[in-house]
């Protein structure tokens, strides 16, 4: 007999305890959600609170645990940033939901945990050592530097070919991916991509395609340096743990029986961010027919998918089941910016602006257009902040706000100087990104780049530790089972070493991330360099191949002195605005949001050209509804428009140059909209 769980208003009290401030109620919309146990899809308006509504689910369902018959709950969302949010606010209320039988965490650590790891495990009889896109490429780099060793049976004639290639395009060998496709092995393009054809560049008149028997030779090598990859260097892409993952299918089908049987309840957070592949293996395993033992609920936003890809997603890879629920209304927005956003809705959903002011008014503040002029284009930023002060001196903004002021755009550069991009609104925007990761291309960013907001010495000690087995990997060091070291194996081995190497390596790792946390980066970064050597001589190695990593210098362009402002973000009297992408503030609540009109693309020539968002969805900015019939640009303007109009509780500025305004917005309605010309 199945577990049968009824939520009780007792158990939503409960839950409004711990997540809602006191005194609010979670409404009627959320409860019906809430209550659900049953394979429905969610679609939620900006602002809704789907993420504390999915939360209160979760923290009731920790009280009926454990399940049944020992099955767990799996949750999914789409970043790390998310899965941290959700163990930041219920992780002490419920320990439970984070210990096995459950699963909380991204889609890709759930593919890798699940599948691919596993798979690869059978298969080669050993783990792979890192499942990293960065450190993939950077160990394809390094044999395409030195293709010569890696022949695998090719002729001379034939590796003339593949230099010719890479010489020509050398991105194809870091795209190309195994596929499957009618249960056989294949190599496509790119992940989602057609299958790989080997073609000889065109150049020169007397152009002459390789021969069947030239391209069946070539397309055998990158199949055998994908699996020298996968095998030998045991470095697997993101990417190709999904490859895994289908495999997994074919060679054992009793893995979706068995993943079904161990996760009853199945959560996907933004599922409008899932790319195909992902959205195709959540299907497959946890498929909702009658045959399938797990309940699977998908929530989100359709019409804020702008991630897929890489690009705006413009394919209604989410298809929308016959049990759907929504939530229309959102607590983040005003009516007058509800009303906007609503008119962006490529995916038709009511959207009901709930926001009031502390006293229980409405908020209604008119959105603003900024209309400049091509010298006026750097004053816009500063108007914004003008116009937050103007309305807090009335006590329409309060003055201690919850949330940022925010400047976005949709792109951040362009080569050609008569494009506009979110550079030639701020030019000090720091065009590389700094955000944390795993892997830099200089010995610099590990010790410029550790999460500072953590405050501790561990996150600078990690990324310290990933910078001394970079070298070792240049250096091509291996462990006595031919494995790249892991920060484990390499600690476990300096504590076997004798003249106290261990004791040395751990002052010195503490003394480094002293001096990180103390800003003393320059001299860090010395001593690290300095160390390098004596470091290498445990292995018996020099430096030689791996000088350029340990000596050169950042390419991340962004001001690194504490003390300093911040690169992007402008201050004015206290009102700090931060300047970014509309997909960095994707999520974000902002008290204020300026959009700012970029160029992206060419649809028509000259006159006819319709290249920004004002262009595009002028008719949405007077007050009419998208049609889902438009084309493909407006179609991904309007999507990047209606995260960024979505952002803010209070106001909302987009920013029109004088000649697209006069030429497309002219009869804009005043009441509607405050117009000023900077």
């Amino acid at each position: 007999m199945p577990q049968k769980i009824n939520i009780t208003d007792e158990d939503i009290e409960y839950a409004e305890k711990v997540l809602l401030p006191e005194g609010k109620a979670f409404d009627e919309e959320r409860r019906l959600f809430i209550r659900n146990l049953s394979t429905l899809d969610l679609q939620a308006v900006p602002g809704s609170g789907k993420t504390t509504a999915l939360l209160a689910k979760l923290l009731i369902l920790e009280r009926y645990m454990p399940l049944k018959s020992g099955c767990g709950v799996l949750v999914i969302s789409h970043t790390n940033a998310a899965v941290d949010e959700i163990n930041e606010r219920i992780g002490k209320h419920c320990p439970k939901l984070f210990e096995y039988p459950n699963f909380v965490g991204t889609i890709q650590s759930f593919v890798d945990r699940f599948l691919a790891i596993p798979c690869y495990t059978n298969k080669f009889k050993k783990k792979p050592s890192r499942i990293d896109s960065e450190i993939y490429d950077e160990r394809l780099s390094q044999i395409l530097n030195n293709p010569w060793k890696y022949r695998f049976g090719l002729s001379n004639n034939d590796l003339k070919k593949i230099l010719y290639l890479k010489n020509v395009n050398e991105s194809i060998f870091y795209k190309y991916r195994f596929d499957i496709s009618e249960d056989e092995i294949i190599l496509s393009k790119a992940l989602n991509g057609e299958k790989l054809e080997i073609k000889k560049p065109r150049k020169g008149r007397n152009y002459q395609d390789y021969s069947e028997e030239e391209k069946s030779s070539l397309y055998n090598w990158f199949k055998d340096l994908k699996i020298h990859l996968l095998k030998s260097s045991e470095i697997l892409h993101f990417d190709d743990a999904y490859f895994l993952a289908n495999l997994s299918f074919i060679k054992n089908p009793n893995v979706i029986t068995l993943l079904q049987k161990r996760f009853k309840f199945v959560f996907v957070d933004e599922m409008q961010d899932m790319d195909v592949h992902q959205h195709n293996l959540i299907e497959k395993v946890f498929h909702p027919d009658q045959l399938s033992q797990s309940v699977l609920q998908r929530i989100g936003d359709k019409n804020q998918a702008i991630y897929n890809g890489g690009a705006v997603t413009l394919e209604n890879i989410w298809s929308i089941r016959d049990n759907v629920m929504y939530i229309n209304g959102s607590h983040r927005l005003s009516p007058r910016i509800a009303e906007l956003v609503q008119n962006l809705a490529l995916t038709p959903n009511p959207v009901e602006g709930r926001n009031l002011n502390p006293d229980g008014s409405a908020i209604d503040i008119k959105p603003t257009i900024f209309v400049y002029k091509d010298d006026t284009i750097e004053l816009i930023i500063p108007a914004f902040a003008e116009k937050i002060k103007e309305l807090q001196a009335s006590d329409s903004i309060p003055t201690n706000p919850a949330h940022k002021f925010m400047a976005v755009a949709w792109r951040k550069e362009h080569d050609d100087v008569n494009k506009i991009t979110l550079c030639d609104y701020w030019p000090h925007f720091a065009k590389a990104s700094s955000s944390q990761r795993i892997d830099y291309k200089v010995l610099e960013d590990y010790v410029l780049y550790f999460a500072k907001e953590k405050k501790t010495l561990e996150s600078v000690r990690k990324n310290v530790l990933n910078a001394l087995l970079k070298v070792l990997r240049i250096e091509n060091v291996s462990d006595k089972n031919d494995r790249v070291y892991t920060k484990r194996k390499l600690i476990n081995l300096f504590k076997t070493l004798e003249n106290n190497e261990y004791e040395k390596l751990k002052l010195n790792l503490y003394e480094w991330s002293i001096g990180c946390i103390r800003g003393k980066n320059s001299e860090t970064i010395t001593a690290i360099r300095e160390y390098i050597p004596t470091f290498l001589s445990v292995f018996q190695k020099g430096v030689v191949s791996s000088a350029t990593f340990i000596n050169g210098e950042s390419e991340i362009n962004v001001d690194t002195n504490e003390d300093e402002p911040q690169v992007n973000t402008f201050d004015s009297d206290g009102i700090n605005i931060e300047i970014g992408t509309v997909h960095s503030a994707k999520g974000q609540t902002h008290t204020a949001t300026l959009y700012l009109e970029t160029y992206f693309q060419n649809d028509g020539n000259g006159a006819n050209a319709i290249s920004y968002e004002s262009q595009r969805l002028a008719n949405q900015l007077l007050g009419n509804q998208i049609s889902s019939t438009v084309g493909k640009r407006v179609k991904q303007s309007t999507k990047m428009a209606y995260v960024g109009f979505s952002r803010p509780t209070h106001l909302l500025c987009i920013a029109i140059h004088k000649k697209r305004f006069d030429s497309f917005l002219s009869n804009t309605n005043s009441e509607d909209w405050d117009i000023i010309e900077i």
